[in-house]
């Protein structure tokens, strides 16, 4: 029986299918085994990947990129804000949700991230029924490590609204680990793992410890700051200074021009991974002048040298944060397109020299074929009970804080549990405030990745009566392995109590 391990990126997707024992990516109708999750709307259809992608030159205002950043997000949340900034499609608010604002055809719709995701993962679900001669339902989709509930929640529905049924959803990280079949071959010993992830707009960086067939992530580290567009980028403002040096005239400042630059750029990166020089072609860039521009690998590795370093910086830190040092790692594993380019490789070589560099698979297509592997794995089992159906948690995603107000009023953020942390997790930390205040109030946030806290619980001793000296709660914080947070909070002079259980923190 077949099942699909679909991994949906921020800038592109990708399909595996699990058959017959093996888990092999399929290329799509265009004979790319990677489709840009890029939806472009017309008067009377929408187009999905390379053609959406091409076409939005000519119809950017009606063209959604990176739908992923603001899945299951709010309208206010940063993600949103950030994205709403940077794209050319109109995004609006309506009831505290982001709609994106088309204008193809008689009139103007506004069309949920989930619509678009939807349309995504059935040119998915299309391409593996291509390539099997027959439908596909049974899936298992990855997630991105810093995910929250909400985001997980919105992917797994635009996935089963466009058919499939979501086995499983699973980190990224270990769908990485399952395509090379890490830990699974043996039930004994112990091993470190750096998973480095650099995709088109986020690095992600995860190392986990193998044992016993299990995998638990020691420390993690994400920013989406960067990624293969910066590099894309690097390249076009390059091609814009070719250009003006040549035609004396300057397209930095032209949307459009820039935009064809970013395409044409894009190329020629993606050529330079396995060619010395790449040759950059835009048709009619300005003024109906066509600009023709050769690049050299030595010339691209010059332009990026700086973000390079960026890319790979955070890799020594977290090895050291995990209680690790690079001879401790055993095994490091590349995904993400961005980690095809050889100076990367290169210089995450030489940070672990003698260390196993896994880059046998197609680094964008590792996380589908292990997604697909996992699918191959639940798809004979009868049954799946509700605790097969969630992620399994063995980290917190999030940091857990306490908020406290000091003696000048100003708030405080107390971090009691990193993200990363080995769930299950209890931390004791012990609440001040003034004697003669008559109530005392203990705040529970969390916090993903580059957000702001967001309040999960509050818990207010009141009525207390007069004392000289200062109050002190004290107060313990549980996370179980399933992302739920256990409080527990006892006031030392009354022993008054109070309990709560936050399941909305759930991973």
């Amino acid at each position: 029986m077949a099942a699909i391990g679909v991994h949906f990126g921020y800038t592109c997707a990708c399909v595996a299918i699990f058959k017959d024992g093996r888990a092999d990516v399929v290329a799509n109708d265009a004979g790319d085994r990677v489709t840009p999750a890029v939806v472009g709307y017309r008067d009377t259809e929408q187009i999905v990947g390379i053609a959406a992608k091409q076409g939005q030159v000519r119809n950017a205002a009606n063209t959604v990129v990176k739908v992923k950043q603001v899945l299951g997000r709010s309208f206010s949340d940063p993600e949103t804000q950030s994205h709403s900034a940077r794209t050319k499609c109109r995004v609006v608010n309506r009831d505290e949700k982001p709609y994106y604002e088309i204008t193809a055809g008689e009139q103007t719709q506004l069309i949920a991230p989930e619509d678009v995701a939807k349309l995504i993962f059935y040119k998915m679900k299309e391409t593996a029924q291509s390539a099997l001669g027959a439908d596909v339902r049974d899936a298992v989709i990855t997630v991105p490590f810093e995910f929250a509930q909400a985001q997980k929640q919105a992917l797994r529905d635009a996935a089963e609204a466009a058919g499939f049924h979501v086995l499983r959803l699973i980190h990224e990280p270990a769908a990485a680990l399952l395509s090379y079949n890490i830990g699974q071959e043996s039930s004994s010993g112990k091993s470190h793992v750096l998973v480095y992830k650099l995709g088109g707009t986020s690095l992600s960086v995860t190392v986990l410890q193998v044992s016993g067939g299990m995998y638990r992530v020691l420390s993690t580290h994400t920013d989406h700051s960067i990624g293969g567009e910066s590099f894309t980028q690097a390249l076009a403002q390059h091609l814009a200074s070719e250009f003006k040096r040549t035609f004396k005239h300057d397209v930095s400042s032209n949307a459009r021009a820039m935009l064809k630059l970013m395409n044409g750029a894009d190329m020629a990166k993606h050529s330079l991974s396995s060619l010395g020089s790449a040759n950059c072609f835009v048709d009619s860039l300005h003024d109906g002048i066509d600009f023709d521009c050769n690049v050299s690998r030595a010339r691209f590795e010059l332009l990026c040298s700086a973000l390079f370093n960026r890319s790979i910086s955070p890799i020594r830190a977290l090895v050291e944060q995990s209680g690790l040092s690079p001879s401790s790692i055993n095994t490091v594993v590349l995904c993400g397109g961005s980690a095809r380019i050889p100076r990367l490789q290169q210089m995450i070589r030489e940070m672990f020299p003698d260390v196993d560099l896994l880059t046998s698979a197609p680094p964008d297509e590792v996380i589908a074929v292990g997604a697909a592997l996992q699918a191959g794995l639940l798809v004979g089992r009868e049954g799946l009970g509700p605790e097969d159906e969630s992620v399994t948690v063995d980290v917190s995603p999030a940091d857990i804080l306490v908020k406290e107000v000091d003696e000048s009023g100003a708030e405080l953020f107390t971090v009691l549990l990193p993200s990363g942390t080995p769930l299950p997790a209890r931390r004791h930390h012990v609440l001040s405030g003034p004697g003669h205040s008559s109530s005392l109030c203990l705040e529970i946030y969390q916090r993903f990745v580059s957000e702001h806290p967001e309040k999960l619980s509050k818990m207010v001793f009141q009525e207390l009566q007069p004392s000289e000296e200062q109050r002190h709660v004290d107060a313990v914080v549980t996370m179980k392995r399933d992302g739920s947070v256990h409080v527990s909070c006892v006031e030392q002079v009354t022993g008054r109590s109070e309990v709560v259980t936050i399941l909305a923190a759930a991973s």
